[in-house]
């Protein structure tokens, strides 16, 4: 997860195959609660890989 500057909220996929990371803007329509859970999820196992955060 990410967010941008403006407060739009980024989903940061990575490939299982290849491990090519892809950013996509949520929809309106997303599930709310499973969006927090993700956002929540590098905090609670502590493990935010250095390449998903130089995607953003």
């Amino acid at each position: 997860m990410a967010v941008r500057p403006d407060g739009e909220w980024l989903l940061i996929h990575e490939c299982l195959t290849c491990g090519e990371l892809s950013i996509n803007r949520i929809a309106g329509d997303d599930n709310a609660r499973a969006l927090v859970r993700l956002a929540l999820k590098p905090l609670q196992d502590g493990t935010i890989t250095a390449r998903a955060v130089q995607a953003l």
